[in-house]
């Protein structure tokens, strides 16, 4: 029954390739989709994107380690989307319309008339690196997922389900795409809402629950968390809160938006988004508690039980609490998170390189349809590429956990676009060169906060506790501000600004 629902699975994924490809004719498909998706397919898509392995793996597991804290997350993923479709969507839409952009430096480049292609190339560059390393953490999640839930090989697992994303993907292209995330978003959703029912179903109810919750440590049942009011845990939450922040401008995400047909399409967008991102985050924070509840005994430790980081309360909450013919969905459903962002990380990826860099810089003759073959060649080789990572660090890090190991390649990408997007919809005298240093910045910051700074006496802990996005993310908005305000020549006339894009950050209209 399990490998029936897999195979079930993964048929429609390649089907969805298979139609997909009839629909490729230039790079304009294969990026951007024609830019003629409606609503539904951009939030839906958009959402699953955002998310990724973590989500079923990563944020279960945080929800089972520390308890109620987590609903931190949830609450800054609720504000992060609301404000990236409410405050830059509609903004960012109008502007990519006028200069026909198809990729992320195409708007940075026109919108800031940079001539020298240096903004081009550091995000081809910036988003190769990262985009490598996130994919390389949802392929480790692949792994882990067949691992727990069928007892395969790690690698052979990996294998297994990567191989199926690379052929929908490299035939399909955005269309691929976009269309086999509503599939996947459908599947997480309803997936998270259920599993914390069943689980209660298996304990008991509400009340045997919260008790068994209390009997292993009353300060999980906190929103200050297991070390209760500390500043420790005070930057933890701050933390929390702040990966909304990678919603605000990460390439990965604003495709979608640039991809919609119209600006009708963005106000039941926004909706949708927020509503389904409310659902499934607090559904995966749900499963982590419910699953400690169920499957663990105070005289354990949670690494013993439930896995490290308690990435493995999901598969188990499973095992212990679906019936036999529910399992294999839910297989599925975990595939489905981390398919759903694999597959448009690596568009994404292959853009930056054929569109950024091999196009629009080394030949800029060359035809959009004559590209076609090199982004499906591309798009397998940084494939591959990432397939060495997640093997490389599976090898050397055995205590690793998905959540931190997507969470540095998502940060990487958040604080090297989203504050140079934000001022660039909203502050007219960014330059070229403010950007450039942001960007900078932000790519150099993001190792420096998680490798670096937690080794500081003093302040280490606190940076720590922070992760590594906030400060990077801070950092990038200085240096772009400082280096804006002292480059007269660089100056930009934007006095036309409320013209161009009108009253655009009101969705009544």
């Amino acid at each position: 029954m399990k490998l029936i629902g897999i195979a079930i699975y993964l048929i429609i994924l390649l089907l969805i390739g298979v139609f997909a490809s009839r629909q490729m004719k230039d790079l304009r498909d294969y990026y951007a989709g024609g830019k003629r998706f409606g609503f539904w397919a951009a939030s839906f898509s958009s959402r699953a994107t955002g998310e990724s392995a973590w989500l079923l793996i990563g944020l279960t597991g945080m929800g089972a380690a520390v308890g109620a804290q987590a609903l931190w997350v949830v609450l800054g993923e609720v504000l992060g989307v609301a404000a990236a479709w409410i405050f830059l969507c509609r903004r960012f839409k109008r502007l990519t319309d006028r200069y026909d952009s198809i990729t992320i430096p195409d708007y940075l480049e026109s919108r800031l008339r940079d001539t020298s292609q240096r903004i081009r190339l550091v995000s081809a560059f910036t988003l190769m690196v990262f985009v490598t390393i996130y994919v390389s953490a949802q392929i480790d999640a692949i792994g882990t997922a067949f691992e727990g839930f069928l007892g395969w090989n790690y690698y052979v697992g990996a294998i297994v389900g990567f191989a199926v994303v690379l052929v929908y993907i490299v035939s399909g292209g955005f269309v691929a795409v976009v269309w086999s995330d509503v599939f996947q978003a459908c599947l997480m959703v309803l997936g998270l809402i259920a599993l914390p029912v069943f689980g209660l179903l298996a304990i008991g109810g509400v009340d045997p629950a919260v008790a068994q919750i209390r009997a292993q440590d009353p300060q999980l049942l906190s929103l200050w968390g297991p070390e209760g009011q500390s500043w420790n845990s005070f930057f933890t939450i701050l933390g929390f809160l702040a990966i909304g922040l990678g919603f605000l401008g990460s390439p990965q995400i604003f495709v979608r938006f640039l991809s919609m047909r119209s600006e009708k399409e963005i106000r039941p967008g926004a909706i949708v988004a927020v509503i389904w991102t409310l659902m499934a985050t607090l559904g995966a924070v749900l499963v982590g508690i419910v699953g400690r509840a169920l499957l663990m005994s105070p005289s354990h430790s949670m690494t013993d039980e439930l896995g490290s980081g308690g990435q493995q309360v999901l598969p188990m909450l499973v095992s212990a609490a679906v019936p036999d013919w529910g399992v294999g969905l839910y297989i599925a459903i975990v595939l489905a998170a981390i398919m759903s962002t694999v597959d448009s990380l690596l568009v994404l990826a292959s853009s930056a390189f054929v569109r950024d860099y091999y196009q629009k810089v080394l030949h800029p003759e060359m035809s959009d349809t004559k590209l076609l073959g090199r982004s499906r060649l591309v798009t397998f080789v940084l494939a591959a590429i990432a397939l060495g990572i997640a093997f490389s660090v599976a090898a050397l890090i055995p205590g690793r956990t998905v959540f931190w190991f997507a969470i540095f390649g998502w940060s990487g990408i958040s604080a090297t676009f989203c504050p140079t997007m934000i001022l660039s919809l909203y502050w007219s005298r960014l330059t070229a060169r403010g950007a450039l240093a942001a960007m900078l910045t932000g790519f150099a910051s993001v190792p420096f906060f998680k490798f670096i700074a937690p080794q500081i006496p003093v302040v280490g802990d606190s940076f720590g506790s922070l992760s590594e996005l906030p400060p990077a993310f801070v950092m990038s908005g200085i240096v772009a501000v400082v280096v804006s305000l002292s480059d007269r020549q660089g100056k930009i006339d934007w006095s036309g600004l409320d013209a161009e894009i009108g009253n655009a950050n009101n969705l009544q209209e």
